[in-house]
C-alpha cells in the first residue's frame, strides 16, 4: 500500500500483548502510530489480564487518545466460541490494516497470527518480524537492543519513533488522574521528598528476596532520614511492602493494590528515585521521568527489557546460563540474582540522590 493510502485508514487495528511494562516500552510506537493515522479509529487486540498482577492495556492507556478502543484476544487457541467472537467483530468493524506490534515469536506461531487477521478481512497486516525484525541487536559492550528500539524498528516505515524524545513517553494523564495522585498523598509527611519502591514480580526467577530487600531498605533509610518511601505494586505484595517500610527511618506510604496505573504514574512523577526488580512499576517510572535503580535477573540478553534513558543504573550479573528465559529458577538457585549484593544497590542509589536533577542528562 502506498503512503497516501495508508494515511487514509479510517480504522487500524494494533495487535499488541502484554500488560504494564510490556505496554509502556511501546508507548513510542503507540505514539507514532497515532501521528501517522491521526484521523482513523485505532483500536487495540489484546489478551485479558491472566492475573491481578498483571494489569490490562486498557488501564495503562486509558484515556489517553493514542487508542480509541480494545478487542480481547481469548487466551490459548482452544476456545473456539470465543475466537468466532472476535472473528465476527472484527468482520463487522473492518480495519483497512493491522499493525503487528507483538514481541517475537515462533514463525509458526506469527503465520498463525497473521492467517487469522486475514481471514477476519484486513487486508494488509504491517510490521510482522520476520527475520532481522525479530531478533535484537547486539550493541556495543555486552548490551542488546532494547525492545523498544526493536518495535520502532519494525515500524520504521511509518517514520522516526523517537524514542529519545520524552514525548513519546508521554501517557497523557488527565487532570483528573494527576489530581487523584495528589490525594493519594495529601497530608503524608513525606510528600515532596520520596523514594518509590517496586519488590513485587510475577515472576519467582526476578524475585530477588525479602532478605536483601530489607537489608537494603534499612541501608538507605539510615542514610535519608528524611526522606518518604512509597510502596507499588499489586494487592497481594501488601503485606510483604508493609514489612520492608517497617526497616525504613522516615514516613512510609503503602499504595499497593490502591491505584490505578495510571493514578500510581501521577505519583511516580513526584518521587525522587525508583528502586526495585525488573518490573511494569519500574518501566512505569522511568516513563515519568524518574530514574531507576533496577535489579535485574539474567534471564534476557542485558539491554532488551532495562528501563529506557541514560539516567538509570541497573544491577545485572551475567552468568553461563544467561538469557535463559526461566520463569522459575530451581536447578541454578536464581545464581545471576544471588551475585547481586545489597550494597551494591544501595551505592547505586546514593550516588543518584547526590546528583542534582538539574545537572542530569538525557531520560
Amino acid at each position: 500500500m502506498t503512503a497516501t493510502v495508508l494515511s487514509s485508514a479510517e480504522r487500524v487495528l494494533i495487535f499488541r500483548l502484554g500488560s504494564l511494562g510490556d505496554t509502556v516500552v511501546a508507548l513510542p510506537s503507540f505514539h507514532l502510530i497515532a501521528r501517522s493515522f491521526p484521523a482513523a479509529e485505532r483500536r487495540v487486540l489484546a489478551n485479558l489480564p491472566i492475573s491481578p498482577k498483571a494489569p490490562s492495556i486498557a488501564s495503562v492507556l486509558g484515556d489517553s487518545g493514542l487508542v480509541h478502543g480494545y478487542f480481547r484476544y481469548p487466551p490459548g487457541l482452544r476456545d473456539l466460541p470465543a475466537l468466532f467472537a472476535l472473528w465476527a467483530a472484527l468482520r463487522r468493524w473492518r480495519p483497512a490494516l493491522a499493525i503487528y506490534l507483538v514481541e517475537p515469536r515462533r514463525p509458526r506461531a506469527m503465520a498463525r497470527d497473521v492467517l487469522f487477521l486475514k481471514a477476519c478481512g484486513i487486508g494488509t497486516v504491517l510490521a510482522v518480524p520476520h527475520g532481522e525484525l525479530g531478533r535484537h541487536r547486539p550493541l556495543a559492550g555486552e548490551l542488546w537492543e532494547s525492545e523498544s528500539a526493536r518495535l520502532a524498528r519494525c515500524l520504521a516505515g511509518l517514520g522516526d519513533a523517537a524514542l529519545d524524545a520524552p514525548a513519546s513517553w508521554d501517557l497523557r494523564l488527565s487532570e483528573a488522574e494527576r489530581a487523584a495522585g495528589q490525594t493519594l498523598l495529601a497530608g503524608w509527611p513525606g510528600r515532596g521528598n520520596f523514594i518509590a519502591i517496586g519488590i513485587g514480580t510475577k515472576m519467582q526467577a526476578k524475585d530477588w528476596g525479602e532478605e536483601n530487600w530489607g537489608s537494603t531498605l534499612a541501608r538507605l533509610g539510615q542514610t535519608h532520614r528524611g526522606c518518604g518511601l512509597v510502596a507499588f505494586g499489586s494487592a497481594d505484595e501488601a503485606d510483604r511492602a508493609q514489612r520492608l517500610a517497617g526497616l525504613w527511618q522516615g514516613p512510609t506510604l503503602n499504595l499497593c493494590g490502591r491505584t490505578s496505573p495510571r493514578e500510581g504514574a501521577a505519583v511516580l512523577a513526584q518521587a525522587r528515585l525508583f528502586v526495585g526488580h525488573d518490573s511494569g512499576p519500574m518501566h512505569l517510572a522511568a516513563a515519568m521521568g524518574v530514574a531507576c535503580v533496577a535489579v535485574f535477573s539474567a534471564r534476557h540478553k542485558p539491554g532488551i527489557w532495562y528501563p529506557h534513558g541514560r539516567r538509570h543504573r541497573v544491577l545485572y550479573h551475567r552468568t553461563s546460563c544467561f538469557d535463559c528465559g526461566l520463569e522459575c529458577c530451581i536447578e541454578e538457585g536464581k545464581r545471576c540474582l544471588g551475585a547481586i549484593a545489597p550494597a551494591e544497590v544501595v551505592a547505586a542509589a546514593n550516588a543518584l540522590l547526590a546528583t542534582p536533577a538539574a545537572a542530569e542528562t538525557g531520560r
